[in-house]
């Protein structure tokens, strides 16, 4: 069973990967390419709630996200940012950031933050099947 902070960022249509703990999801609000979300499986709202497993696994998860971003979107910088606010499901929003324009799929992603903080209201706003394929595109990046 999943909880209402994956299925509100388009699990499972939006999997990227997984590992015991942890599912890596596409961000379909996107303020830069490739931006993703880190969600823990277990049930906790605090992220000192977390097992000592989870927060092993979450090593797996990390350099998994590392490698595939480096990779497809050229990052100078990354952040990962726990904002939950509205979403009580620890989790992380993971920005790639990077100076100028990133594309894919004939959509431009502009960091208009760079190089200050992410700026989250300023992004491209990919549709259901727009984040499907950007994550299938991922998942299979991820497997290779």
């Amino acid at each position: 069973m999943t909880n209402p902070t994956a299925r509100k960022f388009g699990y499972p249509r939006t999997l990227v990967a997984e590992t015991e703990h942890w599912l890596i999801l596409v961000r379909p609000q996107q303020p830069t390419y490739g931006a993703l979300v880190l969600v823990c499986k277990e049930e906790a709202q605090a992220f000192s709630e977390l097992s000592v497993a989870a927060f092993a696994d979450m090593k797996q998860a990390v350099d998994g996200i590392e490698a595939l971003l480096r990779h497809t979107v050229a990052y100078e910088r990354i952040n990962y940012l726990m904002l939950m606010m509205v979403d009580p499901d620890v989790h992380l929003h993971v920005l790639p950031r990077y100076e100028g324009e990133r594309e894919y799929a004939g959509r431009r992603f502009a960091d208009a933050g760079w190089p200050g903080p992410p700026a989250l209201a300023s992004h491209v706003a990919l549709g259901e099947e727009e984040a499907a394929a950007l994550a299938a595109d991922f998942a299979a990046r991820w497997r290779s």
